[in-house]
């Protein structure tokens, strides 16, 4: 079990890397797009929509690794007020609930990209990309995502993490 842990944390890492890089990939094409358009007075042409697809795999991409670190946003009025055993009991249902729309998502999104690979899709621009490509990004993301929930399942079960990061002895008046 911590091998899968420590495999699925570094597979989340490498997500947050990619991710980072698509982002500053993104970034320079949009400076050189503008180079093109305003300085060259050329025409663009596949440069907004590569930024378009390049955002959104990095979106779906960087996903697992924003879990691992905790960057989404937590609301934890409630888990304050419970007990240690609740905040457990509360905490694992939210990663079953979430592990659950994950899974859908990915084999959802494995549909959707294997009928654009199998039906040759292209996208109605003059680029034409192949729009399998694109679309790997969500399979992908939200698979590493569902395995990085199960590691933090694992994880919450073993006692390696506390429920939503509370401690055992915390409670609302400890707080205040």
């Amino acid at each position: 079990m911590k091998m899968y842990i420590k495999f699925v944390c570094g597979l989340s890492r490498l997500c947050g890397i990619a991710a980072a890089a698509m982002i500053v990939i993104s970034v320079l094409v949009v400076v050189q797009m503008v180079w093109v358009r305003y300085v060259m007075q050329a025409s663009s042409i596949w440069q907004t929509e590569f930024v378009t697809y390049l955002l959104v795999a990095a979106t779906f991409i960087g996903s697992p690794y924003v879990l691992l670190t905790r960057g989404h946003v937590n609301v934890d009025l409630l888990p304050i007020y419970l007990t240690h055993r609740w905040r457990l009991v509360l905490a694992i249902f939210a990663i079953v609930l979430s592990l659950a729309f994950c899974l859908l998502i990915a084999w959802y999104g494995y549909k959707f990209w294997y009928e654009a690979w199998d039906n040759n899709w292209h996208s109605d621009t003059i680029w034409e990309v192949r729009l399998w490509i694109p679309y790997l990004a969500m399979p992908i993301g939200f698979g590493i995502l569902s395995l990085q929930y199960i590691a933090d399942l694992l994880s919450l079960l073993r006692g390696d993490d506390m429920p939503f990061g509370i401690d055992k002895n915390t409670t609302a008046e400890t707080l205040s």
